[in-house]
């Protein structure tokens, strides 16, 4: 009898894990991260995100009298270091003072030109995680103004810094990171999904870089001062190309959250009126997974 009772309870169990995993429907979430090819892009990203975010935060901040940093000062914050281990990436990636006298007409052009594949390589994404064909090569101009605005998102972290403290900075941080991801999918996608769908995905996105700057903290702490001793300047470089890739996976697997988590859970096909559906004006390349 005792037997009995504990394989029914064990079936039972079973029966109620399975009916839990259809509910959610991970398994979709899993399959379109698959499809996605969500490392690779994540690797991309970061390659991407070194050439040209590097490179344009320090003749920014080469140009700003009042002098923040950089981008020495934004990868600090970013990947919550201090101590030591911030001072081995302030001198590492630390530019000269006549950054601006020195940058040749040849370094803009590179410049503009990762840059706007950077932008480019994002967009992608985009569409990618909604399933939507790709734009045409003139919305060029998109690419550059999400470029610039992520710009100065990035500056505005770094020039509150020292203005703002606890509570107040977190919550500037919090706002300002949501704002800007959601505002960057609905641009990037040339606004042929709606605000409400995109709001799922900016917020999984803020989430996931605050966990990450947490791991950060407890991981690549440590590791940046061992590193800078058995490797040098190039194992600093490659302890934030890491962080960069971690950065570009919760960036892209947040999108793709938000946009399986709309259509399963918040937004269900069944409960959403035929406008929301897309059924009137579909957007070009809309699928399902």
């Amino acid at each position: 009898m005792g037997g009995e009772s504990l394989g029914g309870a064990v079936r039972r169990w079973r029966r109620g894990l399975h009916r839990a995993w259809e509910w959610l429907r991970a398994g979709a979430l899993l399959e379109h991260g698959r499809e996605l090819e969500l490392m690779h892009r994540a690797m991309g990203f970061a390659t991407l995100a070194l050439v040209t975010l590097a490179p344009l935060l320090i003749v920014v901040a080469a140009a700003d009298p009042l002098v923040r940093g950089g981008f020495a000062s934004w990868l600090t914050d970013g990947m919550g270091l201090s101590g030591r281990s911030a001072h081995v990436i302030t001198d590492v990636v630390s530019p000269p003072r006549n950054v601006i006298g020195t940058t040749s007409v040849w370094s803009a052009v590179l410049l503009a030109v990762f840059g706007v594949a950077f932008g480019g390589s994002v967009q992608n994404a985009y569409e990618r995680i909604w399933g939507m064909a790709s734009g045409p090569w003139h919305r060029v101009w998109r690419q550059a103004t999400w470029l610039v605005m992520l710009t100065a998102y990035l500056y505005q972290e770094v020039a509150t810094k020292a203005a703002l403290h606890g509570g107040q900075r977190i919550a500037l941080s919090t706002v300002s990171g949501i704002v800007f991801f959601w505002w960057g999918q609905h641009f990037l996608l040339g606004g042929q999904v709606r605000w409400r769908a995109l709001l799922p995905g900016a917020l999984a996105t803020i989430l996931g870089l605050a966990g990450l700057r947490a791991f950060s903290y407890l991981v690549f702490t440590p590791l940046i001062v061992t590193n800078a001793l058995s490797y040098g300047a190039v194992g600093t470089v490659l302890v934030v190309e890491s962080w960069l890739i971690g950065v570009g996976f919760v960036i892209y697997g947040g999108a793709l959250f938000g946009r399986w988590f709309t259509e399963h859970h918040w937004m269900p096909a069944h409960h959403r009126s035929k406008e929301d559906r897309g059924e009137e004006t579909p957007p070009p390349g809309r699928g399902k997974y």
